[in-house]
């Protein structure tokens, strides 16, 4: 196998990114790779993505931790092959992970501790019955200084049981990519529905769709996880479609999951998605404090419980509205820019390592917050 590094070869890098990318092919990780093409372009990131996971010398080193519960015998045991090693110093290693189960991937760079002065990993998706597994709590926590995760409900608690701290960072997207401003399309999509959906919504819709002139766009693939030969090209795909579709149907993260959640519900990256585009978010959020703490703004989702009403005269009755519905599309563009690039994550997140923004960081916000101004002062009031 090769290794995948990339150098970057105008300038000495400070970041060191470790990416799932070269063996991880879901659809739904593309939300994580942008944040890494992100890094590379605004850091100058140097990027390692290992094009295998390691399944052999993994399980037998955690069946020899768990036996000896000594890091230093499964080492000797099973050594994991040595792919990479590093020829400069960087401030920050930094891990981008699907799942908590992947943070061995750092055995697999020779001389990391050595050569990177922090370490950390943001874990984009974990759930309170992820807590129950005993063997996730051995996994190699220790590696890293601290732990940026991607769901809110989790952080105190495993913050105690792994000795690290753990901050939530809300999911967040290229607003810039998603932005339909300076020059928005015209959106002749009425309804984009994809993902996981209501089959009760999606009937409804399928029906509607069948019967007038009416552009419902849907998913006709039925498993879950779907996989995608080139990242970039599968994002700017959804980019294009929601720019072009009037309504979103969004509700929270895996609603449809309670067995795999726990019961409990975060804010999925659907929102950010929706928002960004200019989509009026027809649907509802989750519950707790992180929703309306990040979406502060009025309509930034229009709740209708579609358990109860059908869709169709939900959105009827919004079409009424028309200069409602512009200021939607505006203000949830606008505070997107604002408020959920991941330039913004990225600042939070370095700050804990007194790392300042680069220029390239600074001439992204200055952009952000200046195309939002512009499309604020056009809201009807």
């Amino acid at each position: 196998m090769s290794v995948n590094f990339s150098l970057n070869p105008n300038r000495k890098s400070r970041i060191l990114v470790v990416s799932v990318r070269g063996f991880r092919f879901q659809a739904a990780n593309c939300c994580i790779y942008e944040l890494e093409d992100l890094l590379v372009e605004l850091e100058g990131a140097d990027l390692y993505a290992p094009v295998r996971e390691f399944a052999l010398p993994r399980k037998i080193y955690r069946t020899t931790k768990y036996l000896s519960v000594s890091d230093r015998w499964a080492g000797a045991i099973a050594p994991f092959p040595k792919e990479l090693t590093l020829n400069r110093e960087y401030d920050l290693l930094f891990a981008v992970l699907d799942n908590p189960w992947q943070m061995h991937l750092l055995d697999a760079i020779a001389n990391w501790r050595e050569k990177c002065r922090y370490s950390a990993c943001y874990i984009a998706e974990m759930w309170q019955p992820d807590l129950n597994n005993w063997r996730l709590l051995k996994e190699p926590w220790q590696n890293f200084d601290r732990i940026f995760l991607g769901v809110t409900h989790l952080t105190r608690q495993l913050s105690k049981l792994i000795a690290r701290p753990v901050t939530y960072v809300p999911p967040a997207v290229d607003t810039l990519a998603f932005s339909p401003y300076p020059n928005p399309p015209q959106r002749a999509i009425d309804v984009c529905y994809v993902g996981r959906r209501s089959p009760q919504i999606h009937a409804s819709l399928y029906r509607h769709s069948r019967e007038n002139n009416f552009f419902y766009y849907y998913d006709t693939v039925k498993k879950q996880q779907l996989f995608i030969e080139h990242s970039q090209e599968h994002r700017a795909k959804l980019i294009s479609l929601f720019k072009r579709s009037r309504y979103n149907i969004t509700y929270y993260a895996k609603f449809n999951s309670s067995q795999e959640t726990g019961g409990t519900q975060e804010i999925g990256y659907r929102f950010f998605e929706g928002a960004a585009a200019g989509t009026v978010m027809v649907g509802m959020p989750p519950a707790g404090e992180a929703f309306p703490r990040y979406f502060d703004w009025e309509d930034a989702i229009v709740r209708v419980d579609l358990s109860e009403r059908d869709i169709v005269d939900a959105l009827a009755e919004l079409d009424r509205q028309p200069e409602r519905l512009d200021k939607i599309r505006r203000q949830n563009v606008a505070n997107s820019l604002l408020k959920h690039d991941w330039m913004y994550r990225w600042r939070d997140m370095i700050a804990t390592f007194d790392l300042k923004p680069t220029s390239a960081m600074l001439a992204r916000e200055k952009y952000l917050q200046q195309l939002a101004k512009d499309i604020l002062a056009e809201v009807t009031v």
